[in-house]
This record gives C-alpha cells, structure tokens and sequence, in this order.
C-alpha cells in the first residue's frame, strides 16, 4: 500500500496566505457582521411632529380597531385578504390584541414633508416640544417601542434647519435623562456619501456634548434619489454607505413617491412595486447583505377612508405580503385605518409559514431525515423567519417549542449563530 501523501504547503506559505487575506478578514469582521437578533419593527408610521402626545397611539390603535369593526370585525377583514377561515380565525384575535396594546411599533415625528416651512421659531418650539413629549410618553410607559424624528435633509436651503431641530431634539432628550432606548433618527433624502459622512460627524458631536457613549447615536438613511442608487461614476454610492461610516446606519428606508417622482414616472404608477422600486430595493439588499444594517420598504398612499376601505385594504393588504416575500419585513403606514390590514396581513404570512419551518427547523436540529436537506444557511433563515414571527407577535413561544421543539433561546442561536458564539466566549 502507497504511503498517504504529506502536506506540501509549508507553514511559511500557510502564514503568507494568512497575510495576503489579512485585510479580508479585518472587512468581514468589521463590516459585515451580521444582523444583531433584536426585534426590527414591522412598521413606521409618520406623524406631523406637532401632532404627537403621550396618548398618541393609544388613539390610533382605537381609531383601526373602530374602523375594523364599522366594516364587519377583524376576522372579515382577514377573509377580505385572502385568509381562509381558519387563518382568519386564528389571526383575528391577535391583531385585535395587538391593536390595543401596541398598535404602533416605531414611530416617527415628521420635521420634513409632514411639517413644511413654517418658520424658524415655530419649528424651534416644535423641536423643543417635541423631545418633551417623547421623554414624558417613555415614562409613562406610552410610547411606542422605538421612536424618534426625521428632520429635513442635508441639501443646502435646509441642511442648517435640519441640524438645528436634530439638535434641539437631541438635546432636549438629553436633559431630560436617558436617551429612549428604542430611538431612531431619520436622514431624508441622500444623494451623497458626504451627506452621510456630514450627519456622522453630528451625531458624534452630539455624542460628545452630552457625554453620550461613541455610536449611540444611530440613524436611518432614506433611499428616495436616484443619486444614491447609480452615482455620477457610475457606481453605486448606497453600497459605500456602510463601510464608509461602519456601524452608524441602522437602516435604509426605501422612499416611494420621491423616488417614483425624480424618475418622471407620472403620479398615477408610482407605487411600491413599480418596476423602478424594484430595482432600487433590489440594489439597497445587495448593499447591506451581511451588514446588519435593516430595510423597510414604503408606503402607499392609497388610505382607508370614505367608500373606498375595502378596496384599500386589499391593495395594502397585498402590498404587505409582497414586501415580506421579498424580505423587506418593515413599511410605512401613513393612516391609523392602514394598522389592521398591516397586522393582519403580517400575521398571516408568519402563521401560514410556520408549520413547514417549523418541521424543517426540527428534522435540522434532530438530523431527522425529511423530504428537504437543509444547509446551515437556510436553517439560519428558517430560524430567522419564525423568531420574526414571535418577535412581532404573529405566533407565541410555545407554538414554536411545540412545531420545532426549540425554546427562544435556542432559536435565536440558530438564527443568529455568531451571537452564540460571542455570548459564549
């Protein structure tokens, strides 16, 4: 019998190669960490800033569950999206819960196209008021789970309005306590990498002033130019966004109507799932995959309201579903007659997949031979697609210990291996 055959790679040309990729292991560890395991929302809502109080969504989810109920009641409303009976059944009461206890996940207190120009000193007091409201909501226990602003862009004529009701904002929360955990700035309308660059340098700033820990203050970036999508030299400035400023962004929110607009698509197909959304949503997945940086689709404008509830439903209902096949898990709803359809359409498309992932995620865990060979990859997204579901409410912890026979614990381990790896070192 020939003698096995020895390594010939040296351990000098082992460490050489080591060095060659030294850089490509800094950028994989730095850069592309993964998704964090916490709860993304399945939903913003957008507000005028001065409209905002304590009591705020409270007043929302009573307003979805009287409109639901003034056409027929949740289970309906379900059957109206396409639900059998059973499903219907089962999410109805839910969504019903939901609604009364945490009817809006995020929430953003508009400063830019939702409040206008009204003048420095109104937008001032508003700026001021605004933080006020915010602290007094999170004490009371009121808020919604994440929370913040979107103040107006970085362009010349309002960069320094924007910055200023950032730092009103900010600031007013500082003085107040601690910072909301859940909250959330909100970049609008990026054209640039610098734009990006300039707001990281104020929220450091920011940071400092307020003896604030380096990074604490993140923020969204919205996608509504076409600048961000293909640059002038022909590359792709979103793609740069998170090695540019590692770490800052948490996500990037996909603009419907301004990016339909500078597009010369005309008022009546601008939409979600026009071709020219695709492509720009399609592009901001590929620039933050691995990142850990979130995405949230838009909205419609198309409201609830008058004879046209139920035709409303269904398109938003349908819009939903969409984002979610797609993996975009997050939207905009911009009407509190839109938070019954979200839900429920949320919910469905949760329940309706858990059972497969579920038994999937079980013959993975218990190496039980089944009709589908999963590999870690598709086990980790598995995982992630039901622990989606508990985290927004759509299916409970001991659905999933029953269907999978894994714990919370354990799920968000598989989900989300590197965690496990980190809490464990």
């Amino acid at each position: 019998m020939a003698a096995a055959p020895k390594p010939s790679l040296s351990p000098g040309d082992l460490a050489r190669i080591d060095g060659q990729l030294a850089a490509t292991d800094r950028l994989l560890e730095q850069n592309y960490p993964g998704d964090d395991g916490s709860r993304q929302p399945v939903h913003t809502v957008y507000v005028p800033a001065d409209r905002f109080t304590p009591s705020f969504a409270a007043e929302w989810g009573a307003e979805a569950l009287a409109t639901a109920a003034a056409y027929g009641g949740l289970e309906k409303l379900g059957v109206l999206l396409g639900q059998d009976a059973a499903l219907a059944g089962a999410v109805a009461p839910r969504v019903e819960a939901k609604l009364a206890s945490e009817p809006i996940e995020d929430l953003r207190l508009d400063f830019e196209d939702g409040f206008g120009d009204r003048g420095d000193d109104t937008e001032d007091a508003a700026a001021v008021a605004a933080a006020s409201a915010v602290a007094a909501a999170v004490a009371a226990g009121s808020a919604p789970p994440f929370i913040g602003i979107r103040f107006k862009c970085f362009e010349a004529a309002t960069r320094a309005r924007g910055l200023r009701t950032l730092d009103l904002f900010v600031s007013g929360l500082a003085s107040a306590g601690e910072l909301p955990e859940g909250l959330v700035l909100t970049l609008p309308k990026v054209t640039t990498v610098a734009q990006v660059q300039a707001m990281d340098y104020a929220v450091s700033r920011l940071e400092e002033v307020h003896s604030l820990p380096a990074g604490r203050l993140r923020f969204e970036v919205q996608v509504e130019t076409p600048q961000l999508i293909l640059g002038p030299e022909g590359t792709s400035p979103v793609a740069q966004l998170p090695h540019a400023v590692p770490g800052r962004i948490s996500g990037l929110h996909y603009g419907t109507y301004d990016y339909s607009a500078s597009l010369q698509i005309s008022a009546e197909y601008q939409s979600m799932e026009h071709p020219v959304a695709d492509f720009a949503k399609e592009v901001m997945q590929l620039a933050v995959a691995g990142t850990g940086i979130r995405l949230s689709d838009g909205s419609t404008n198309i409201i609830p309201v008058g004879d046209n509830v139920e035709n409303a439903w269904q398109l938003h209902g349908r819009l939903v579903r969409r984002s979610l096949e797609r993996g975009f898990y997050q939207g905009w709803d911009l009407h509190p007659a839109q938070l019954p359809s979200r839900f429920a359409a949320t919910y469905a498309f949760y329940r309706q997949g858990l059972p497969a992932s579920a038994a999937r995620l079980r013959n993975y865990v218990e190496q039980t031979a089944g009709g589908v060979m999963d590999e870690p990859a598709t086990a980790r997204a598995l995982a992630a697609f039901v622990l989606r579901g508990v985290q927004c409410g759509a299916v409970g912890a001991e659905e999933v210990q029953a269907l999978a026979g894994v714990g919370i614990p354990q799920l968000t381990g598989l989900a989300h291996p590197r965690l496990a790896i980190t809490s464990n070192s």
